[in-house]
């Protein structure tokens, strides 16, 4: 993985703010982390760790996925996702919200689901799922006044919990693949994949070439991308974490890894 190493490297010196990488090769043995166990503000990064602990209860029997809740009025809150804009009152399965809260990183179904587990039950399953220089202290577009501290995460740690899925030893094996599933619909990108060439197919019903789980995390100033790229029998899981850069800068850097990661996979 040297040469990829390398790459990673020289696509990120010479551009501006801070940047954090950790990837591991899931079908072989070779790591490498660039500033992996610096902390960076989570933003919607931390929803991997909430879908984990919703399915983590599952497992438990303490909840079922099909277990519906209300939309209040006052859960709507801004930014991703499109339960801002529904109507209160629906009910939405816990399976539902977890995918809205994935592939469209919607903040309302993030918040309602972080009021049924609550904050110190997640920050235990990060524990528990190797998160251990993570944190979760609030819930999404709701900042209180008095807070003391925020959520953060690290490159190393979510590319632990990749690795967990793309093995499926995250909660189960049923539970990794329901969770790695729901990843591979995402529907938001900050570029990994944008340069890659599009995804071919032998015959109408067979499994594309290359396929990708993923999950972004955005607000001003900050571009996170954390993903599992899979083409044939290969799969490979990484973190990239950045803050104080151009936010379109940073989405043609990672696009750049993505590339560099197409490489070494497919090689």
């Amino acid at each position: 993985m040297g040469g990829l190493q390398n790459a990673i490297e020289r696509s990120v010196e010479n551009v501006k703010g801070n940047w954090s990488v950790a990837v591991e090769e899931i079908t072989g043995s070779s790591t490498f982390t660039l500033l992996g166990d610096r902390q960076f503000y989570a933003a919607s990064l931390i929803k991997i760790p909430i879908m984990v602990t919703v399915f983590k209860l599952a497992e438990k029997g303490e909840l079922r996925l099909s277990d519906q809740l209300i939309l209040e009025a006052e859960d709507q809150v801004g930014g991703c996702g499109v339960l801002q804009h529904m109507t209160a009152g629906i009910q939405l399965p816990l399976y539902d919200l977890v995918t809205l809260m994935i592939i469209q990183s919607d903040n309302t179904a993030t918040n309602l689901l972080i009021d049924l587990l609550g904050l110190e039950r997640i920050q235990f399953v990060m524990s528990e799922i190797g998160m251990r220089q993570s944190e979760i202290h609030h819930k999404l577009m709701i900042v209180p006044v008095d807070r003391k501290a925020t959520n953060c995460i690290t490159a190393s740690d979510m590319t632990t919990v990749l690795r967990l899925l793309a093995k499926g030893e995250c909660v189960s094996l049923h539970a990794s693949h329901q969770m790695t599933r729901i990843m591979k619909q995402q529907q938001l990108s900050n570029g990994f994949t944008s340069l890659l060439p599009a995804p071919q197919t032998a015959v109408v019903g067979s499994i594309s070439d290359w396929e990708v789980a993923s999950k972004t995390g955005n607000v001003e100033g900050i571009t996170h991308e954390a993903a599992i790229l899979y083409a044939g029998k290969k799969a490979i899981a990484i973190t990239i974490l950045s803050e104080d850069e151009d936010d379109r800068k940073a989405q043609e850097t990672i696009a750049e890894i993505g590339t560099r990661m197409y490489s070494f996979i497919t090689s």
